[in-house]
């Protein structure tokens, strides 16, 4: 039976797409549910899967051809089995058959694949089966007695040779933006170009933070299920209790309106091979510290993994990214529109700092929030961040709400 394999229906935020990757060709079996191809949008990477067991019959839309949604991609028939090898070549001399297939006999199937997935030559292994054929055990045991090979070279990657170059010549490598990093790209320039766009800084002392991790971290990861205890779930809790204090942050702009969020969600920056994308954790106000640990592993999995679809990336109030885990020590970060702030996160570094005048090594983090002053008064982005500091220089106020 033949079959039409489509694109998904794209959201209506989304007019097309781009066939990314082809995982199977013509005539290649597939089983049902197996991953055929990649499609790729402005936002995320959506994948499409074999209906049923069959083949491939024909690709309509090669890589790199621009689709619109429920288009068709392919033709697929259902329980058709993959093509034949193709047979050997008529001209080939009788004598070479004869020997070939002579080889062939002496070589058992078991022994044939131990030999093929070690890269072994049929002709340096003894055989002590019948008529001289090579068995199972005689690859095993010649593996065995098989002299460890000396330790290679060194090898010096040469460049210019991969790319079949003279040496010395000065290379050049064209290759075409992705839909989704020219998004970004697009979005990150409209940012700038659109918002009145300002950053504060401040300095958290981590230590207090430090201090009940360390304490904790065994505990919370027995009780969560496995769920580790990171810096990322102080930070949400504390940007939303801070959210909730300076309502104009979590606020987003709509034209000539501005728009009031009652609630938090709060998207975490994540980096992938396809490019930053921004997952959101919903109601960040009714979660617990273990859900948003377990809620941002799965989105680091599934970001890595090409997985992360576009309801888990849409909406969102307020942005918070890490550059600490490249290690910046300092950063601007860009405004997510159409949201009005964005909090990025650095590296922990131990300095000098006085404490009651007295100078004590302590490790401290720099906070940049990057926001747009159309909506924000500066007076109200210094004290939402001062209001961060705070929360993490004394933990204890997030759970007391104080």
């Amino acid at each position: 039976m033949s079959i039409e394999i489509k694109t998904p229906t794209f959201p209506e935020s989304v007019a097309d797409g781009t066939v990314a990757t082809w995982h199977k060709q013509p005539g290649e079996a597939c089983s049902t549910d197996e991953l055929i191809v990649d499609i790729e949008t402005d936002k995320v990477v959506l994948e499409v899967v074999a209906p049923a067991d069959g083949v491939i019959k024909e690709i309509i839309k090669g890589e790199g051809d621009t689709v619109l949604s429920e288009e068709v991609l392919a033709t697929f028939e259902a329980g058709a089995a993959a093509a034949a090898p193709a047979p050997a070549a008529a001209e080939a001399p009788a004598a070479a058959d004869s020997a070939a297939a002579t080889d062939a006999e002496k070589v058992g199937p078991a022994a044939r694949k131990l030999i093929e997935e070690n890269g072994l030559d049929a002709g340096q292994i003894p055989g002590t089966g019948k008529n001289g054929g090579i068995t199972k055990e005689d690859v095993v045991n010649f593996l065995k007695n098989k002299p460890a090979a000396a330790p290679a070279a060194p090898v010096k990657v040469d460049n210019a040779a991969a790319l079949n170059i003279a040496s010395g010549d000065r290379v050049e490598k064209r290759v075409p933006m992705t839909r989704l990093r020219a998004t970004i790209a697009k979005r990150l320039v409209e940012a700038q170009q659109n918002a009145a766009m300002l950053t504060t800084y401040n300095e958290v002392n981590m230590k207090p933070v430090m201090e009940l991790r360390k304490q904790y971290k065994d505990l919370f990861e027995k009780t969560h299920n496995g769920t580790r205890l990171g810096f990322m779930s102080f930070f949400v809790k504390a940007a939303t209790e801070a959210l909730k204090k300076f309502p104009a942050v979590n606020a987003s702009i709509d034209g000539n309106d501005m728009v009031y969020h009652g609630y938090q969600d709060i998207g975490v920056a994540v980096s992938t091979d396809r490019g930053l994308m921004v997952p959101v954790l919903r109601d960040t106000d009714a979660m617990s510290l273990a859900d948003v640990e377990a809620t941002i592993a799965d989105f680091g999995k599934r970001g890595r993994e090409g997985k992360l679809g576009m309801d888990d990336m849409q909406g969102g109030t307020f942005t918070i990214t890490n550059g600490g885990v490249f290690g910046s020590l300092m950063s601007t970060p860009i405004l997510n529109p159409p949201q009005t702030a964005i909090l990025g996160m650095h590296k922990i570094q131990e300095r000098p700092m006085a404490v009651n005048g007295q100078v004590e090594i302590l490790p401290m983090m720099y906070l940049a929030l990057s926001y747009d002053h159309r909506m924000i008064d500066g007076k109200e982005a210094v004290q939402f961040l001062v209001t961060i500091k705070d929360l993490l220089e004394d933990p204890a106020r997030m759970l007391l709400e104080v």
